[in-house]
């Protein structure tokens, strides 16, 4: 562990732990902070692209720093065999544990999805992709206020710039990526617009039993509101999910745009919209 980081914060118990390291809890100044501790040898014995997503996370947060909807980090410290972030501490349960709970009400649904696309559009305006947005990515710190995380995917683009490689999980990506067609930041909007979808119906809107079968279901882009699951959901939602979750690249909604519809507006109690 490194010394300069024991001197500067008081590690506490551990949170969590992952393929590549482990998250503490830590305190300073009587202030909160989770450390997420990454050991550089297990990455750099495997995929060069995990070696890379570790060393592409930090510049990421460093770009974007300092925006109340993604994680901030608030300190970097680096040893011979360790990279340690100091993060904002997230210990809420997450998107991915809370939409395992149930559906979420149109209201509820409107005010993470209000929080993430502020959270992306942010993203957007500086020319960052984060390409992973997924439930479990979706974090609540201790004011129950969204933090969109894990920029490990992510990449910087300028304008008009595109960009390749099949990276995300399966039920989130955007069919112009499994395509395997070069894309832009619309990805992110698909894959909120699956979450979004998640939130409401409790099951995501192209399903396969495999990853290929998936793949194939989001390539189709059929998207169905089934009856029995949507009967009470309003059209203005469903107006807006038409909009994220278009295969038609130059007709998907922006982050901004997202943000500008009538549902998100009006938090969730718009009926505007045809069915």
């Amino acid at each position: 562990m490194s010394e300069a980081l024991q001197r500067d914060y008081q590690l506490c118990e551990e949170l969590g732990r992952g393929r590549f390291g482990v998250v503490f809890k830590a305190q300073r100044n009587g202030d909160v902070f989770a450390v997420k501790s990454i050991d550089k040898r297990i990455a750099d014995s495997g995929d060069s692209l995990d070696a890379q997503c570790l060393l592409t996370e930090p510049k990421i947060l460093k770009l974007l720093a300092s925006h109340p909807n993604v994680i901030n980090l608030h300190d970097l410290y680096e040893d011979d065999d360790h990279l340690h972030m100091v993060l904002d501490l997230c210990d809420a349960p997450d998107l991915y544990r809370r939409v395992t709970l149930g559906v979420f009400s149109e209201p509820e649904a409107a005010s993470v999805m209000t929080q993430l696309m502020l959270a992306v559009a942010h993203c957007h305006r500086l020319g960052v992709a984060h390409r992973d947005i997924k439930p479990d990515n979706i974090l609540f710190d201790g004011r129950d206020r969204l933090r969109l995380a894990d920029f490990g995917s992510a990449e910087t683009f300028g304008d008009g710039e595109t960009m390749s490689g099949l990276v995300g999980t399966p039920y989130y990506v955007a069919p112009e990526l499994v395509a395997g067609r070069e894309y832009g930041e619309k990805v992110d909007v698909w894959s909120s617009g699956v979450v979004l979808y998640i939130m409401l119906a409790g099951f995501p809107p192209f399903y396969g039993e495999t990853a290929e079968e998936i793949f194939e279901a989001v390539l189709r882009a059929n998207l169905r509101f089934p009856v029995r699951v949507f009967n009470g959901v309003s059209a203005s939602v469903k107006d807006l999910l038409r909009r994220m979750l278009c295969k038609d690249v130059s007709r998907r909604f922006s982050a901004e745009q997202v943000l500008r519809h009538p549902w998100i507006t009006s938090g969730g109690g718009a009926r505007a919209g045809a069915d």
